[in-house]
């Protein structure tokens, strides 16, 4: 009898928050998002509530419109690794672009998190979607959309084939005879391809979870197949039930589609819980969260999926202009389409779309109880295998590890303890076999 079916849950490190107005809470501390203590106590109380993973963002073009958080932070790799040694069990995921790094150098930097924390590591591969990315990396022009996948498709096929270079009993360390390694068990990887060229093999060994966990945000088209065919995880964002089960089911689909246990790929959406005592208490603290952001702030905001696009040139209360789509097309394709979508059915104002997208209300403000309900309804409902939880006020994560995580696990939705010490081990996922190892056994067997 296989194992009943658990919530997972991720947390976003997110510094001084992920909007334009979070810094101005009287309890937020402007300096968060640079401020080691700050990640670790936040990192310690999700290790608490039993958390699968600790996720840091990451984007490699700011301007000066850029949310507080993006213009000043840490480097995902760098605030994760000094995590490793103050977290026993939680996983830790950061977000680095296919675009604009080396196979190597990710294969190399993944690895080294990976043995540095155990097996706790994943990479969320992204293709950077604005446009200024290409000009802090020596070139003239931003990938186009469709190309972008095709190169990201490639780079995580050389990453992966470097992490297998060493079998996993490769290292023999036999002082007696003086053998270090089994040389048969070392491989080149030999890649030559449409972006790049690695000989390999990589300069360290497997972890003990075999290669790190691969995230993925897949909404466009391209994203989705992407996603379904290469990711183990997916951080999505639904703002109601029927829209996250309409993708759920055809996420799940397509990785059928593909060849793969749907089983073994997880659909996280995000949610932002607002959680008090009471509906009212919650409700004005979802009202102090709205207040937080002004309307420059949030056209500001609104402008990110449209390629850093300036509406405040538009007046506020006419009609969403339809003509931005062709900024968001080789930008955030997969936002700036919902938010067209829902502008031009609904007939909102610039001003409306704006605020709405600033400080969306969901299914997830309320009293711990509502919230709990809220979650167990869109995971059995089969909207999500887990969810990405996001801080929405300050204390927000404690009131959440405290109140509702108790409820999960007293309905028997969610983990009491770890179930192992790595991330694959927490997530439910497979052991990815050595590729020369599998080889090796399909020939003997013949």
């Amino acid at each position: 009898m296989s194992n009943p079916r658990k919530i997972k849950l991720g947390f976003i490190l997110h510094g001084v928050g992920p909007g334009w107005g979070d810094w101005r809470h009287p309890d937020a501390q402007p300096t968060a998002s640079t401020d080691f203590a700050f990640y670790r106590r936040q990192a310690q109380v999700a290790e608490a509530g039993k958390f699968d993973f600790v996720f840091v963002a990451d984007s490699v073009f700011i301007t000066e419109k850029s949310s507080p958080h993006y213009l000043n932070r840490f480097e995902p790799l760098t605030i994760l690794s000094a995590l490793a040694g103050a977290t026993d069990h939680i996983g830790l995921v950061a977000t680095v672009t296919s675009s604009y790094t080396e196979p190597y150098n990710a294969a190399r930097q993944f690895a080294s998190l990976d043995h540095i924390s155990h097996g706790r590591a994943g990479w969320n591969v992204v293709t950077s979607w604005l446009e200024g990315s290409a000009q802090n990396y020596s070139k003239d022009h931003h990938y186009a959309h469709d190309l972008r996948y095709r190169l990201a498709g490639e780079h995580l096929d050389v990453v992966q084939g470097l992490w297998d270079s060493y079998e996993d009993d490769a290292l023999v360390h036999d002082k007696a005879t003086g053998q270090f390694i089994d040389p048969a068990k070392l491989h080149a990887l030999d890649h030559k391809g449409e972006f790049f060229q690695v000989k390999g093999p990589l300069n360290i060994a497997r972890s003990p979870q075999g290669q790190p966990v691969i995230f993925q945000a897949g909404a466009s088209e391209d994203g989705k197949t992407f996603a379904a065919k290469r990711a183990d995880a997916i951080f999505v964002s639904h703002n109601e039930l029927q829209e996250a089960q309409a993708y759920y089911a055809d996420l799940k689909a397509r990785a059928a589609g593909a060849g793969r246990d749907p089983d073994q790929v997880v659909v996280l959406p995000g949610v932002r819980p607002v959680v008090g005592a009471t509906p009212e208490a919650a409700e004005a603290k979802y009202q102090e969260l709205a207040n937080l952001v002004s309307i420059e702030n949030a056209l500001s905001m609104l402008g990110r999926p449209f390629n850093d696009y300036d509406f405040s040139r538009h007046d506020l209360d006419a009609p969403f202009p339809q003509e931005v789509a062709e900024h968001g097309a080789n930008s955030n394709q997969s936002a700036s389409l919902k938010i067209l979508a829902a502008a031009r059915e609904e007939g909102l104002t610039l001003r409306q779309v704006a605020l709405r997208f600033a400080t969306p209300r969901s299914n997830f403000v309320g009293t711990p109880e509502q919230v709990a309900n809220a979650l167990q309804t869109w995971f059995e409902a089969r909207g999500a295998d887990g969810f990405m939880v996001f801080e929405s006020l300050p204390g927000q994560l404690e009131v959440f590890v405290e109140t509702v995580v108790p409820i999960l696990q007293a309905r028997g939705l969610y983990r009491t303890e770890y179930e192992g010490t790595t991330l694959r081990e927490s997530l439910g996922l497979d052991f990815p076999v050595n590729r020369h190892t599998a080889a090796r056994s399909r020939t003997a067997a013949a």
